[in-house]
């Protein structure tokens, strides 16, 4: 179950990302892999599962698509992080709005591209509400991005 008390009910780490979300961004990004899936809800023909373990695998060279089990964020985000700092690496993750947590300093502010989702996501499989919490698409775009570039933006297409 996802350590987050008190913001939902849902005894899951998986928050898969709707199609028509997923569709969206990768109209623009154009994913070769999607690096924390299963066989039932990858988004790319290339994909790693729990068992594969995607944060053990090298990202470098990819246009990586991240929804990550929101129990182990903080690992997921500092990944992206590292790997989204190697040339032709483009990482984009899903993951709550959690602007006071320390992984969003150390990895996310200043660092990223950050677009706040307008909205709650209606994640597939979990519930026919909306999410109970807020979400955000960081994006890491390999190590020449120019500090002009780092800005928080809205996604609006809920």
């Amino acid at each position: 179950m996802a350590n987050l008390k008190g913001v939902h009910l849902h005894n899951s780490d998986e928050w898969a990302t709707p199609q028509y979300f997923f569709d969206e961004l990768n109209a623009e990004f154009n994913f070769n892999i999607d690096v924390c899936a299963t066989d039932e809800n990858h988004k790319c023909d290339k994909y790693y599962t729990k068992e594969s373990d995607g944060l053990s695998k090298n990202w470098g060279g990819y246009r990586v698509f991240c929804n990550p089990p929101y129990s182990q964020i903080s690992k997921w985000v500092a990944k992206a992080y590292y790997e989204g700092r190697k040339d032709n690496t483009v990482v984009c993750l899903i993951i709550p709005a959690r602007t006071d947590t320390r992984y969003f300093h150390n990895y996310i502010l200043h660092r990223s591209e950050i677009r706040f989702v307008k909205g709650r996501i209606q994640f597939d499989g979990v519930t026919k509400d909306n999410a109970p919490f807020p979400s955000m698409i960081v994006i890491f775009r390999g190590p020449n991005i120019d500090d002009d570039d780092k800005q928080i933006t809205l996604f609006d297409i809920l």
